[in-house]
């Protein structure tokens, strides 16, 4: 039984604050009483001493000082769950908002998680295909880990992460053990029915777990957003041994919400304004994925953020960096000329993918070739700049086929339709067809028993012939 209180000390904005409490928790769950018989929901936000201050989901409108009854319940926030999660839609704070009633619980978790001994952690292998190129050949995403998208203002993350739920998919077997948790935070009324109509229209959400956290809402459900997405994702993955990618957009919006939370409980700010505490709120977040020892299932996370102004040395894409094992960057030049999706592939990199990929897993040549893709590409970036100066005309004949390939590259291997879905093999011999435009001997990180096999530039200037014939007229002439 809770304890009740009558009355308020203060009220400031959305917060609410109790003089003389006893026995009372951080982040113990509050309902107050209204005198109209309105009741709201609260969180333990703060404790100094035998105050208490208390944050109000629904805000402070019409809230009394004097006969509103607080009533501490005696434990944290906890989120119903059961299988039947699985093709449903909530709001920010677990809610079912799909017009289908309330969810028939097995059991309810706190939304903050149980506590992970390291020591019980399963390092990540294996891959989760996404059907999208730049990312399964050049930063793998690997079973477990957690792996964020930097975007920017425009660009198309919302389609990104909209493609990569209706074709992310486990390697073996027909995928019933696989399913996705997708949280939208801080989102307007028209992304969000973008993103549920995308679902439905593509016949996946039967396997999707929504949350929707709107523009309007409170901050506060803002905050829990993600906590209540990952506690659903860890009841899949632990208790019904499902495979479980979790997409949070956008950790900016909560990263915001969490500002305008500190400030309004007078916390000294930090970096342009955040808490201090915001690399240990993050990583409260990042490292509920991963792999636990004994269990079948696993939590992989993909966060996707929007940098403000394109500056990835902003406190939120420079603290998830740290936390993160790697990043996937969208290119704003690639997004201006019109390749989709934008991934700029020398600042992006998946530091699992080593032990992920490979013989059993993808492909035996899937190591050597990602690494001559991005050696060959940062020599297009050289010879880029190489022409601004000099001019394209008096580039030597390997930096034109660098010019060349370069543009084929981005044509055929990053640029990819929005419906388009491509298994590994075919992103894998793509990229060979690409490299085999190259001479052979600038090929100088992949061993000759695999350039053997997979090199084959008759192939490629036929592949390629139509749409570019000024380069193998080029590449000919280098021959002859």
């Amino acid at each position: 039984m809770g304890i009740q209180y009558l009355g308020l000390s203060e009220i400031s904005g959305p917060l609410i604050f109790l003089d003389q409490v006893d026995d009372v928790h951080y982040e113990e769950m509050v309902e107050l009483r209204l005198d109209n018989g309105e009741k709201r929901l609260g969180r333990v936000v703060q404790l100094e001493g035998k105050r208490a201050v208390i944050q109000v989901f629904e805000g402070t409108n019409g809230i009394s000082l004097t006969n509103v009854k607080t009533l501490f319940t005696g434990k944290a926030m906890e989120l119903p769950l059961s299988k039947e999660l699985l093709g449903r839609v909530f709001n920010g704070s677990g809610q079912p908002i799909d017009g289908l009633g309330d969810l028939y619980a097995e059991k309810s978790m706190d939304i903050n998680g149980s506590p992970l001994n390291p020591v019980s952690r399963v390092y990540p292998r294996n891959y989760i295909n996404t059907g999208v190129s730049s990312i399964d050949a050049l930063t793998t995403l690997i079973r477990g880990q957690k792996l964020p998208i930097f975007s920017g203002s425009g660009m198309p993350h919302n389609e990104l992460a909209v493609q990569l739920v209706k074709q992310a998919k486990i390697s073996e077997g027909d995928g019933k053990n696989f399913g996705i948790v997708f949280a939208a935070m801080g989102v307007k009324n028209d992304v969000a029915d973008y993103f549920r109509r995308s679902f439905e229209e593509a016949g996946v959400m039967d396997k999707v777990v929504m949350f929707i956290n709107l523009s309007n809402d409170p901050i506060i459900e803002r905050t829990l957003t993600p906590r209540c997405a990952l506690t659903a994702a860890e009841y899949l993955a632990y208790e019904h041994d499902m495979h479980i990618l979790v997409i949070l957009t956008d950790i900016t919006s909560y990263c915001e919400a969490l500002r305008e939370f500190s400030s309004s409980k007078g916390e000294i700010p930090g970096r342009k304004g955040y808490p201090g505490y915001l690399y240990s709120d993050l990583a409260s977040l990042y490292e509920r994925a991963g792999i636990i020892q004994g269990a079948k299932g696993s939590v992989t996370q993909i966060p996707i953020l929007t940098m403000p102004n394109d500056d990835i040395t902003h406190p939120i894409p420079d603290l998830t960096g740290y936390i993160t094992e790697g990043q996937i960057v969208l290119d704003r030049s690639l997004n201006q000329m019109g390749v989709y999706p934008p991934v700029g592939i020398l600042p992006s990199l998946s530091r699992l993918m080593k032990d992920g990929i490979g013989e059993g897993y993808t492909r035996k040549d899937h190591s050597a070739l990602s690494n001559q893709l991005f050696a060959a590409y940062a020599k297009v970036q050289d010879a880029r700049s190489l022409a601004s100066v000099i001019g394209e005309d008096e580039l030597s004949d390997t930096d034109k086929q660098y010019m060349s390939f370069g543009a084929l590259f981005e044509e055929h291997f990053l640029n990819q339709g929005f419906q388009e879905d491509r298994s590994i093999q075919t992103t894998l011999d793509l990229g060979w067809d690409l490299l085999s435009v190259l001479p052979r001997e600038e090929l100088d990180r992949v061993d000759d028993e695999v350039l053997d096999e997979f090199y084959n530039h008759e192939k490629a200037v036929k592949r390629f012939s139509v749409k570019q014939p000024e380069i193998i007229k080029e590449l000919a002439g280098n021959e002859a």
